[in-house]
């Protein structure tokens, strides 16, 4: 199906599309281009839990100090987060506030931690992300969300699943160039903390390197952007013919 037959489809029968993954597998670069190519929205749940994270550095937060969980907890449900969900230029706000380049610091990759395994925080994160994904839906086009437990926690429920997975250095790799912009052995065992550090207190509380069933599985190992989104796009086409059939 071509890139213009694809987007009349999604028009006439809308779409969600759930990315779980790793840190640093590609979720974030390969869902920005699916979403562009088929026209939808681009929701990067990684950027809430990364505002939630500011916001309650900003405010003070002692994640070691007893009643701290609870603290962030009610801090999501007075932070005002604005999220752009245009795949080419995704902007973040907490208020007035832009932190769409401030989420992306050190300070903030080291801390998230506690964010993203406080049980309370991860409810409320489903709960926005799940109404964001069907509300675009519903409006005649879609939303492809990536994250964690995003294809059975979120939207177990999503026309399409995937699981996008790479070999740990090839995520240390594309997330030192993230964050840093480059790949020097300094930053790269920096970020080998940051990442094996988040992977362990995650896995506590999410599983995300198994496929659950009826999700598919990418290994973007090896491949190019353009590779990984042809294989996810094919599940796509084959999703919006089924609906039509």
């Amino acid at each position: 199906m071509n890139d213009d037959a694809r987007r009349a489809a999604i028009g006439r029968l809308g779409i969600t599309i759930a990315i779980d993954g790793p840190a640093g597998s590609g979720k974030s670069t390969v869902s920005k281009a699916v979403a562009s190519r088929a026209g939808i929205g681009y929701l990067d749940t990684g950027a809430m839990y990364r505002a939630l994270t500011w916001f309650a550095l900003e405010s003070g937060v002692d994640f070691g100090a007893e009643g701290s969980d609870g603290l962030v907890a009610s801090l999501a449900d007075r932070m005002r987060l604005r999220l752009d969900s245009d795949p080419h230029d995704p902007h973040v706000w907490v208020g007035e506030t832009e932190v769409t380049a401030a989420i992306r610091e050190p300070r903030i990759a080291l801390a998230i931690k506690h964010i993203s395994t406080n049980l309370k925080v991860r409810a409320w994160m489903a709960a926005e992300q799940r109404r964001r994904m069907m509300e675009a839906r519903q409006q005649g086009s879609g939303m492809i969300a990536e994250g964690r437990d995003i294809t059975t926690v979120v939207c177990p429920d999503a026309d399409v699943r995937i699981l996008l997975l790479a070999d740990q250095e090839a995520r240390l790799r594309r997330r030192t160039l993230e964050l840093y912009g480059d790949a020097t052995e300094e930053h790269m065992e920096i970020v080998r903390a940051q990442v094996e550090g988040r992977d362990k207190a995650d896995s506590a509380v999410s599983e995300f390197m198994t496929a659950a069933p009826g999700v598919e599985t990418v290994d973007s190992t090896g491949l190019d952007i353009a590779g990984v989104c042809e294989a996810i796009l094919a599940y796509v086409d084959e999703d919006l013919a089924a609906r039509e059939a």
